[in-house]
């Protein structure tokens, strides 16, 4: 069940889950607050943790609500889209025949039937952005998993609002944001990497980060500059 907690101005979205750790998220676009707390864990024990952790949601909350918002896609003739990082200027065919998209040198051309919604040409998109992933990914998820010596069981693409990926220690499953076909191609390796560390160290502890360094040595940069691009409307 969520419950909500209140620390002077911050709102706390509280869940209790079966896990043994508490575990903190501060999500874009707006900086929302979730807490993720044991079964057993008592509602003053996570008010003391959410306290000690108070100046670095801020900080987050600043940093997101400074960040550069890009503006909502209408799916329109000359509008501007981003392909692994890169500007494209939308090219709309309307023709009697199945949806098409095309990607040139200069522009995104995107074919659809005479009078289609801009709900319809989203989809069709998001569509084709979700197989611009799962082309770029086998090559990757082989690299890793013999990297790291973990396999996942399955990796999920999905529309997601509030986080770049996902994982499941457990059911050893990982998600990742169709969003990230997006943004520049290091970007997907450093989220791919990340999720794929947490099948092995569920946790953001010191473990954690000494295999991201071994591994990924660069992999604050990438994230940095991942946290600095335009936020799509789609968050």
């Amino acid at each position: 069940m969520t419950r909500y907690m209140q620390l002077g101005d911050v709102r706390i979205e509280l869940v209790r889950k079966p896990i043994r750790n508490l575990h903190l998220s501060v999500y874009p676009p707006i900086g929302r607050v979730r807490i993720a707390a044991p079964e057993r864990a008592t509602d003053e024990s996570i008010r003391l943790f959410a306290i000690t952790k108070l100046g670095w949601i801020k900080r987050q909350q600043g940093k997101l609500r400074m960040q550069e918002r890009e503006s909502p896609h209408e799916y329109i003739e000359r509008e501007s889209h981003y392909v692994w990082g890169r500007r494209y200027l939308l090219r709309v065919i309307e023709r009697d025949s199945p949806p098409l998209i095309e990607l040139t040198p200069r522009r995104l051309v995107l074919g659809v039937r005479p009078g289609a919604s801009r709900e319809h040409r989203r989809q069709v998109m998001e569509a084709w952005y979700r197989r611009q992933m799962r082309s770029a990914l086998p090559p990757l998820i082989e690299k890793w998993q013999k990297v790291l010596r973990v396999r996942p069981n399955h990796v999920f693409i999905q529309r997601m609002k509030t986080r770049w990926g996902g994982s499941n220690p457990d059911m050893k499953n990982i998600r990742l944001n169709t969003e990230l076909a997006r943004k520049p191609a290091e970007c997907l390796e450093y989220i791919l990497v990340h999720e794929l560390t947490h099948l092995r160290v569920p946790r953001h502890d010191a473990v954690f980060v000494a295999l991201l360094d071994r591994n990924l040595p660069n992999w604050r940069e990438t994230r940095d500059r991942l946290n600095r691009l335009p936020i799509s409307d789609a968050f």
